[in-house]
Formats: structure tokens, C-alpha cells, sequence
């Protein structure tokens, strides 16, 4: 098995294993040393994945994210507000969905978590590559809004709320 295949295999263990997977077990499933299981594993961090090593083996950190969807309504004016305000309260805005009365359920990827990624967003609008999807529903849309926390999203929230941009939903996100 090559170093790489034999680092996705290690990957995938850890990844699967709901205990702490040892070293020692990977250096004998794998048939390398413990020190190749090392070098492994720092090469496995080096490429973006927050592996931690404790007391009993290898676990696979994965952060507690939370999220809600938002119904927002806003016009194309207030889109760099919008987008600006949830970011610097500390939200990701993920995603924006609509439900056209054609076309059903449509949803594009955003992954905006910074200013210069809303600016960049909104270049790619200025520049025609697109125009908003909200626009195909009179400016109703929804967001999936990832945070660290509920506090935050609480604070995204009122803040929606007090921009006059949040929407009340009926029932849970209104067949999203």
C-alpha cells in the first residue's frame, strides 16, 4: 500500500472509529512502524485535517457547529448590509435557498464568512455573472447560518429582526 492510499485508510479509521484509535494499531494493521504511523499523521494535519492525539490514540476533532435557517426579505441595495452584518457578528452564511412556485426548491452554495468574501460575492453580481436568487421570489429567500454558538446566532437573529429583514415562518422552515 502506497504512503498516500495507506493516509486515506488512516483517515477513514479515524473518521469511523467512535473510540480513540492507538498508534500501535495502525503501525500493526498497517504494517509500518510506529514512527511511519507519526509521520502519517503530522502529513494528515499538514493537509487540513484537525487530528488530536491523546492518551489512548488518535480522534478526529470535529467542531460543534449550530445553524439556523432564516427566511429573510431584502432588497438588492441592502444585500451588502444583510451579508456584512452576519458576518461580523461571527455567522456563516452557507447557503441561500428559495421556493419558486415553477421550479420547486433551489439552493446555492455561498459560504460567505468575511467581508472580503461578500465583496467578492458581490463583484461577481456587479460584473453580470449572476444576479441574486432572491430575485426570482420577490426577494424572499432563506439562509442556512452557521455560528459557533446559539448565542450568536441569537444576536444574528435580532439583528435580522431589528434590520427588518427576518421573515416570520410558519412551521419548520416552510417545507425547506
Amino acid at each position: 500500500m502506497t504512503g498516500s492510499k495507506r493516509r486515506d485508510a488512516i483517515i477513514n479509521q479515524i473518521k469511523g472509529s467512535t473510540v480513540p484509535v492507538s498508534g500501535r494499531a495502525l503501525a500493526k494493521e498497517y504494517e509500518v512502524s510506529r514512527q511511519v504511523i507519526v509521520q502519517d499523521i503530522a502529513l494528515i494535519r499538514a493537509s487540513g485535517y484537525d487530528i488530536i492525539s491523546t492518551n489512548r490514540g488518535y480522534v478526529l476533532h470535529t467542531p460543534h457547529v449550530a445553524y439556523r435557517i432564516f427566511k429573510v426579505h431584502h432588497t438588492d441595495e441592502e444585500l451588502e448590509q444583510e451579508l456584512c452584518s452576519i458576518v461580523d457578528l461571527g455567522g456563516s452564511v452557507v447557503n441561500v435557498i428559495v421556493n419558486h412556485r415553477v421550479y420547486g426548491h433551489l439552493e446555492a452554495e455561498l459560504n460567505i464568512n468575511s467581508r472580503r468574501k461578500v465583496m467578492e460575492f458581490l463583484e461577481d453580481i456587479k460584473n453580470g455573472k449572476s444576479s441574486p436568487l432572491k430575485n426570482i421570489t420577490s426577494n424572499y429567500h432563506y439562509h442556512r447560518v452557521e455560528a459557533e454558538n446559539e448565542e450568536t446566532l441569537d444576536m444574528i437573529e435580532e439583528m435580522l429582526r431589528r434590520k427588518g429583514y427576518l421573515v416570520h415562518m410558519e412551521g419548520p422552515f416552510e417545507s425547506i
